[in-house]
């Protein structure tokens, strides 16, 4: 027997299954674009970006990240930023075209960083992606595609008992996406550790 969570989340699921996949071809359409975008670098902005993780390379062969904490420390107010700046968005009509800028940049992030790795790096490149790349997002995108898809039902949620005729209390909703947002917020600070410790020894354990 299906707990009442359980059923809640099942419920949750089956009303926004089209905006999963909504923001999920939106997500992989940015990271297609950032591919792309690899192509339009200029010869010096490549050497550039080669020389940077040359030093970040070497500097991990031989003893991970220097400073842990502080690497910790950024991407975890990186992640609490990105999630607050979400949650705000999605507490307001207006905002609903932002969390879907917001969720392709981040497509195009990726896909910028894995696609620059592989296409100037062949092997190693790839190799860094696997171990220094996939690891975290693989709990960091799901956790904000959640994140921008609360926003985006909540917001829409808004439109229905504010502007239309549907006028049922907003405040039950409103719990319901602060509490979603928080507990996708843990998954991220759990993808910042990852970061911070694990894959730099993914890295080193592959590089040497």
């Amino acid at each position: 027997m299906r707990t009442r969570f359980g059923q809640t989340i099942s419920l949750y699921l089956k009303e926004n299954q089209s905006l999963y996949v909504f923001t999920l071809v939106l997500f992989t359409m940015g990271i297609i674009f950032g591919a792309v975008l690899v192509n339009s670098l200029a010869f010096t902005q490549k050497q550039e970006l080669l020389g940077f993780l040359q030093y970040f390379f070497t500097t991990i062969e031989k003893g991970g990240i220097p400073d842990s904490t502080l690497h910790f420390e950024q991407a975890f107010g990186h992640y609490l930023k990105t999630v607050a700046i979400l949650w705000i968005l999605g507490l307001s009509i207006i905002g609903l075209p932002m969390i879907l800028l917001l969720l392709f940049l981040k497509g195009i992030v990726v896909g910028f960083t894995v696609g620059f790795l592989v296409s100037e790096m062949q092997w190693k490149g790839l190799t860094f992606a696997m171990f220094g790349v996939l690891p975290q997002n693989m709990l960091a995108v799901p956790a904000l595609l959640i994140v921008g898809v609360a926003g985006i039902s909540f917001s829409l949620r808004l439109i229905k008992t504010r502007l239309l005729t549907k006028r049922d209390s907003i405040m039950p909703h409103f719990v319901n996406y602060s509490m979603l947002v928080g507990v996708m917020f843990i998954v991220l600070t759990l993808a910042a550790l990852l970061e911070t410790y694990v894959s730099p020894m993914l890295m080193q354990y592959a590089f040497n």
